[in-house]
């Protein structure tokens, strides 16, 4: 089953069974592969990026709506607000270091 989902894939890989173990032999990387890989990398990335965006966004209006309805002063939302943006600069930044690192890490031969 394991055999048969290597080789549905579209990874390449031929794998090759001896009743107790599957082995896999991985190709090496050409250059084209490891360009392809850093635009998956940029990709997976920037969706990480929207990802945190749209989770600040919610918290936005989640702010919004409990200082709305008086659960929460305006110095509380303020304060928060600013907290929430820190720390979405933060995890961007960290995206971005990443990314940075890997694509070092792809295209060193």
């Amino acid at each position: 089953m394991i055999e048969k989902a290597i080789l549905a894939s579209d990874l390449g890989i031929t794998p090759s069974n001896d009743g107790t173990a599957i082995r896999l032999a991985f190709p090496p990387l050409t250059e084209e592969r490891r360009k392809e890989l850093v635009k998956v990398v940029r990709h997976k990335a920037e969706e990480g990026r929207v990802a945190v965006r749209n989770l600040r966004r919610s918290s936005r209006h989640e702010l919004e709506s409990l200082e709305h309805d008086g659960k929460l002063s305006s110095d509380t939302f303020e304060r928060t607000e600013r907290e929430v943006e820190k720390i979405t600069h933060d995890m961007v930044a960290a995206i971005d270091k990443l990314l940075v690192h890997k694509e070092q890490e792809l295209l060193e031969i």
